[in-house]
């Protein structure tokens, strides 16, 4: 890998409304272009918005959806990729060949190769179908990159594996913070009054959304992702409404040691940029970790306990998470 710099992207989608929302994606990548930007990362679902997704029909849902990569949202984020010579990742429904639908991560490069991504721990619909592949794969920009969805960034498998096909940025695009939960060590919905009052009063919400319900709760794990593993981490997440939620923000880029490199806390739409130190890969914490695994020991981690059930069961459960 070389340096490089990377930009994440936080910004309120409109449920259901793709032109509005590509029209805050390019205004970003017209940004980002600017300031040098090489990779480009926007949120989960933030081309055709997400929460709501729970809320639709089948035949809605289809409606919505696209195919990846001949699709009119795939092909414009290619446009702007060769446009500004710069990989784009961006949330969409896919719908595929056999007619399933998937939330799925589209990441556009400016030499035309398209990579995407399927949750695979998506549980938004009944007909949102989980993906069942690891994505990492080789750039343009000297660099090797995974993508992991928002809940398959909590499996700490996943970022495993990523970095083992040896990715060296994990693009993490979440649609998170703010969210109702019964367990009271969880988040928590953000109190609408305040995100209604953050131009009077931005202070209030401010620290709502740097709080418990939001950066604290993911400091308590995100960080680990980059260090554990050894790669750089490129978070990019919704912020402000999103259907009967709001979400935090809080959009950050980590360095291999798992330190905060730029984020934001800003009650609405942000970007942050930092510069990738390349060098810093060949030492870093996780990596050596990686080097010393003994996988001859690990073949329990390949076997059911029982315990197991689909996100989905778990997420929307009464006392789901």
């Amino acid at each position: 890998m070389r340096d490089l710099r990377v930009a994440a992207v936080q910004f309120e989608h409109a449920a259901g409304d793709k032109a509005a929302n590509f029209a805050k994606i390019r205004a970003f990548t017209e940004q980002a272009a600017a300031q040098g930007v090489e990779i480009l990362a926007f949120p989960e679902g933030c081309i055709t918005g997400y929460w709501f997704l729970r809320t639709l029909s089948k035949e809605q849902l289809e409606a919505l959806s696209e195919p990846v990569p001949d699709g009119p949202s795939t092909q414009e984020l290619l446009r702007l990729s060769a446009t500004h010579g710069m990989t784009i990742g961006a949330g969409l429904v896919e719908r595929d060949p056999e007619g399933l639908m998937h939330n799925t991560y589209v990441v556009a490069m400016p030499d035309g190769q398209v990579k995407w991504h399927r949750k695979i721990h998506a549980f938004e619909s009944e007909w949102i179908i989980p993906g069942d592949q690891y994505t990492v794969f080789d750039t343009p920009h000297g660099c090797r990159v995974g993508v992991l969805i928002c809940y398959d960034c909590n499996i700490i498998e996943n970022c495993r594996l990523t970095a083992l096909q040896g990715a060296d940025i994990l693009l993490a695009p979440h649609q998170t913070g703010g969210v109702d939960s019964k367990n009271p060590h969880l988040m928590g919905l953000v109190d609408r009054e305040l995100w209604d009052r953050r131009e009077q009063d931005p202070t209030a919400i401010e620290a709502e959304l740097a709080g418990p319900k939001g950066r604290d709760w993911l400091l308590r794990w995100l960080p680990s992702r980059a260090h554990d593993n050894g790669m750089f981490l490129v978070f990019a997440n919704g912020v402000g409404i999103d259907d009967d939620e709001i979400r935090t923000g809080n959009a950050m880029i980590l360095d291999c040691y798992g330190r905060i490199l730029s984020e934001t806390g800003k009650a609405g739409d942000d970007m942050v940029t930092a510069d990738l130190d390349a060098s810093l890969l060949e030492r870093c914490t996780g990596r050596r970790w990686i080097k010393s695994r003994r996988p001859e020991l690990y073949g329990p981690l390949t076997v059911p306990t029982g315990l197991e059930q689909d996100t989905r069961s778990l997420k929307m459960a009464k006392d789901g998470i």
